[in-house]
């Protein structure tokens, strides 16, 4: 009988293990279920009792056993009891691994130079060595064909392939990342949760130069086709982030606004476009159109050429026109 785990590492292991085992299978949400449920604390409390008595009636019944034996039986218990555990295979690979003789056989490797009373031996490489020495061989023979033969990738590629995909991650990212967005990549929001966001941070913020309804005050009417700094997504955002003229226009909130509470108020603002507020002030700045917006197509009505020279002729005469031209 080799000698076991005490009994002071043998409770403590069983005792979490059952508690892990039953944090697993009861649901008991954030909290652990040991500190949820008063049964559980009841039930992990008889458990380590329980071990324990366990471990208490082995002890009492391994004594009893013992003293039943005669002396030289009690020896040879003892001395199994004591017995340490060795991993018998993992030292046999070792040391054949190693490789080394014992001192007992040195003797026969031993060489005749003499240097002082020091003798030299003919030891050999050791296995693990040769081994990794052959692993090497194989490693670089399978690396010259895969490289050089056969034509594998190359630094230059491997780093164009990682910033690829990089770059890949940032965009992923960016898309749901609204606090990273600028004038150049802010789009116009439709949700009705992001237009009622900027009105409550228009209200709060810009209604005192602007009035609520947008129809100016201090500050321009924004709900005509007219503006000071550009309309659109893009250059209202960038009014609202970096001011408007110096020396006479707004501050830059983008001390005091998120780039995404930004983009909700620009687009609230461009959603009160052609409202028509009472008392609104008068157009400032230029009329903007969108350099995006699509061209509209103009529908030119084709006339022969009979009615062509009937029409010059007319108004060379005066005349009154045919009732087919008009």
């Amino acid at each position: 009988m080799k000698n076991s785990s005490a009994w002071w590492i043998r409770i403590p292991v069983g005792f979490f293990l059952i508690l892990g085992l039953m944090e697993f299978f009861i649901d008991s949400g954030d909290k652990p279920a040991i500190l949820t449920y008063p049964m559980a604390q009841a039930f992990m409390v008889f458990v380590l009792m329980l071990m324990i008595a366990i471990e208490v009636i082995l002890a009492a019944i391994e004594n009893v056993m013992f003293h039943t034996l005669s002396e030289e039986a009690k020896a040879r218990y003892l001395a199994s009891k004591n017995k340490k555990w060795e991993w018998e295979w993992g030292k046999k690979t070792y040391k054949k691994l190693l490789g080394s003789k014992p001192i007992e056989a040195e003797g026969e490797i031993i060489l005749d130079h003499n240097y002082d009373g020091i003798r030299e031996l003919d030891n050999k490489l050791p296995p693990w060595w040769v081994y990794m020495f052959y692993a090497t061989i194989i490693f670089g023979v399978v690396y010259m064909f895969r490289f050089h033969v056969f034509g594998g990738y190359d630094q230059d590629l491997e780093y164009e392939r990682e910033v690829a995909a990089a770059q890949a991650e940032i965009e992923e990212y960016k898309k749901t990342a609204k606090d990273l967005i600028d004038a150049n990549t802010v789009e116009l929001l439709t949700d009705a949760s992001d237009i009622k966001a900027g009105e409550t941070i228009f209200t709060g913020n810009c209604a005192v130069c602007h009035k609520v309804d947008g129809g100016g005050s201090i500050g321009p009417n924004l709900t005509d086709d007219y503006w000071v700094l550009g309309g659109g997504i893009k250059n209202v955002f960038n009014t609202i982030s970096e001011g408007g003229r110096a020396g006479k226009g707004m501050v830059a909130w983008k001390t005091n606004l998120k780039p995404s509470e930004m983009a909700q108020v620009a687009s609230y603002v461009l959603s009160m476009h052609g409202s028509n507020p009472a008392d609104a002030k008068a157009p400032e700045g230029e009329k903007w159109m969108d350099p995006n917006a699509p061209i509209q197509e103009v529908e030119v009505q084709q006339i022969d050429s009979t009615t062509i020279e009937v029409i010059m002729d007319d108004a060379e005469t005066d005349a009154p026109l045919p009732p087919d031209a008009e």
